[in-house]
């Protein structure tokens, strides 16, 4: 008994030096010439021309969070549909209530211009 409690003593003793030494030492080890080429904005090891900062539509970012949270309710769809056969009446009216769900939400992006790449 006491050593499954000195273990998570142990846990609770290295878990916050983990963080804290992720963010000490590069500091201690980084390398402190600033120097304007090494500043200097680039891309793919081209050299800028014009703006380096260029805003994105919010429409992008709406577009992309549409797409994860469809993509990770399909991933819960896939255990329901695996075990199709061997569920009850009532798990099979849930899984169809969870589609419409998701069907309504799909709709009601797409009225709201959500889904436009423009």
């Amino acid at each position: 008994m006491l050593n499954e409690w000195l273990f998570i003593g142990i846990i609770f003793v290295l878990a916050p030096i983990f963080p804290i030494a992720a963010l000490l030492i590069p500091q201690i080890i980084a390398p402190r010439k600033p120097d304007p080429l090494k500043n200097q904005t680039y891309e793919c090891g081209i050299e800028t021309v014009g703006e380096s900062w260029v805003q994105f539509k919010a429409q992008y970012y709406i577009f992309a969070l549409i797409f994860l949270v469809f993509d990770v309710e399909l991933v819960f769809l896939f255990p329901w549909a695996v075990a199709y056969h061997q569920l009850p009446l009532f798990a099979v009216i849930e899984g169809i209530l969870f589609i419409l769900v998701l069907v309504a939400g799909l709709v009601y992006a797409w009225r709201k211009g959500a889904l436009e790449w423009i």
